[in-house]
Protein backbone atom coordinates (compact mmCIF):
# COMPACT_ATOMS: atom_id res chain seq x y z
CA UNK A 1 0.00 0.00 0.00
CA UNK A 2 1.30 3.62 -1.19
CA UNK A 3 2.51 6.14 1.75
CA UNK A 4 2.68 9.47 1.81
CA UNK A 5 6.06 10.50 3.22
CA UNK A 6 7.71 13.67 4.24
CA UNK A 7 10.78 14.17 2.06
CA UNK A 8 12.46 17.74 2.99
CA UNK A 9 11.10 21.16 3.59
CA UNK A 10 10.34 23.49 1.03
CA UNK A 11 12.85 25.65 1.47
CA UNK A 12 15.13 23.21 1.48
CA UNK A 13 15.78 23.41 -2.15
CA UNK A 14 16.23 26.43 -4.59
CA UNK A 15 14.94 27.13 -7.73
CA UNK A 16 16.47 24.66 -10.18
CA UNK A 17 17.40 22.87 -7.90
CA UNK A 18 17.31 18.78 -6.70
CA UNK A 19 17.98 16.76 -3.23
CA UNK A 20 18.67 13.55 -2.71
CA UNK A 21 16.30 11.51 -0.63
CA UNK A 22 16.94 7.97 0.57
CA UNK A 23 14.10 6.11 2.09
CA UNK A 24 15.14 2.49 3.19
CA UNK A 25 17.06 1.03 0.42
CA UNK A 26 15.49 3.79 -2.21
CA UNK A 27 16.88 6.68 -3.51
CA UNK A 28 15.24 9.54 -4.81
CA UNK A 29 15.43 12.82 -5.86
CA UNK A 30 13.18 16.21 -5.31
CA UNK A 31 13.38 18.71 -7.63
CA UNK A 32 12.40 22.35 -8.03
CA UNK A 33 11.91 23.94 -11.31
CA UNK A 34 11.84 26.81 -12.55
CA UNK A 35 8.32 27.79 -11.73
CA UNK A 36 8.52 25.94 -8.02
CA UNK A 37 6.54 22.99 -9.05
CA UNK A 38 8.08 20.14 -7.20
CA UNK A 39 8.66 16.69 -8.42
CA UNK A 40 10.22 13.55 -7.22
CA UNK A 41 11.53 10.43 -9.12
CA UNK A 42 14.41 7.64 -9.01
CA UNK A 43 17.36 9.11 -7.67
CA UNK A 44 20.07 6.70 -10.05
CA UNK A 45 20.62 7.47 -13.42
CA UNK A 46 19.23 4.62 -15.43
CA UNK A 47 22.14 4.21 -17.71
CA UNK A 48 24.59 3.83 -14.96
CA UNK A 49 23.28 4.29 -11.41
CA UNK A 50 24.97 7.81 -10.93
CA UNK A 51 23.11 9.99 -8.34
CA UNK A 52 21.17 11.87 -10.12
CA UNK A 53 21.00 15.01 -7.16
CA UNK A 54 24.43 16.22 -8.56
CA UNK A 55 22.91 16.98 -11.50
CA UNK A 56 22.20 20.08 -13.68
CA UNK A 57 18.64 21.37 -13.08
CA UNK A 58 17.09 23.77 -16.27
CA UNK A 59 13.39 24.00 -15.72
CA UNK A 60 11.49 20.61 -15.46
CA UNK A 61 14.60 18.45 -16.54
CA UNK A 62 17.94 17.42 -14.96
CA UNK A 63 21.19 15.81 -16.71
CA UNK A 64 23.04 13.16 -15.35
CA UNK A 65 26.77 14.43 -13.87
CA UNK A 66 28.22 11.43 -15.27
CA UNK A 67 27.25 11.22 -19.23
CA UNK A 68 25.17 14.05 -19.58
CA UNK A 69 21.69 12.08 -20.30
CA UNK A 70 18.81 14.61 -19.65
CA UNK A 71 15.49 13.59 -17.95
CA UNK A 72 12.06 15.26 -17.89
CA UNK A 73 11.29 15.23 -14.09
CA UNK A 74 7.59 15.64 -15.01
CA UNK A 75 7.24 12.07 -16.63
CA UNK A 76 10.58 11.00 -16.30
CA UNK A 77 11.22 10.12 -19.96
CA UNK A 78 14.90 10.28 -21.46
CA UNK A 79 15.52 13.28 -23.75
CA UNK A 80 18.66 12.53 -24.52
CA UNK A 81 21.03 9.32 -24.26
CA UNK A 82 23.16 7.30 -23.54
CA UNK A 83 19.99 6.66 -21.59
CA UNK A 84 17.59 4.75 -22.84
CA UNK A 85 15.01 3.69 -19.99
CA UNK A 86 12.93 6.23 -18.33
CA UNK A 87 12.92 7.19 -14.34
CA UNK A 88 10.07 6.16 -12.52
CA UNK A 89 7.72 9.53 -10.94
CA UNK A 90 6.22 9.45 -7.66
CA UNK A 91 3.68 11.86 -6.30
CA UNK A 92 4.77 15.14 -5.12
CA UNK A 93 2.28 17.29 -2.82
CA UNK A 94 3.08 20.11 0.17
CA UNK A 95 1.67 20.03 2.90
CA UNK A 96 2.26 22.29 6.00
CA UNK A 97 5.71 23.62 4.15
CA UNK A 98 6.81 20.00 3.51
CA UNK A 99 7.51 18.06 0.43
CA UNK A 100 5.38 14.94 0.89
CA UNK A 101 5.94 11.95 -1.55
CA UNK A 102 4.09 9.08 -2.64
CA UNK A 103 5.65 5.58 -2.30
Amino acid sequence: MAEWIDACATGDIDPEEAIRFDFGPRTFIIVRDHEDNYYCTDGLCTHEEVHLSDGLVIEATIECPKHASIFDVTNGEVETPPACESLHTYPTRIINGQVQIEI
